[in-house]
């Protein structure tokens, strides 16, 4: 018998590519883009070397608590929420990259809040020696 939610999965963000819709995730990237009308923040975290997974992030059921802050790009902000979908694109489209791939993944914010100052480095050594982590 479930006693409420079920907890979070704290991920990089290049691991939401191999999550499946409906996880519920945490994970750390660095604001990209913002889009007003849609309310949808993109996220990148370059880690591991070579990956290029985009997170667009729906933060319709938070906008009453989100800053200016928090979608200002470079801004690197917590994330818990739900994987919606994921895609695969074609890479030409990315000028950057024409002979790869870009992962994109949707996810839907439950929560947000800005990372503060940080030791990304550090952040990106803890999760990659304890990818099974449930926050």
């Amino acid at each position: 018998m479930s006693r409420g939610p079920l907890p979070s999965q704290i991920c990089l963000l290049a691991d939401l590519s191999v999550k499946s819709p409906g996880d519920k995730v945490r994970f750390l990237g660095c604001v990209t883009a913002y889009t007003v009308a849609t309310a949808t923040l993109v996220l990148c975290h370059s880690f591991p070397s070579g990956t290029d997974t985009a997170a667009h992030v729906d933060v319709k059921l938070v906008l009453e608590s989100l800053t200016g802050e928090q979608v200002r790009i470079g801004e690197w902000v917590n994330i818990i929420g739900y994987i919606t979908s994921k895609v695969l694109k074609d890479a030409s489209q990315y000028a950057h990259q024409p002979t790869s791939s870009r992962n994109e993944v949707s996810v839907q914010a439950l929560l947000l809040w800005s990372a503060g100052p940080m030791q990304v480095q550090r952040y990106e050594e803890l999760l990659s020696s304890n990818k099974n982590y449930a926050a």
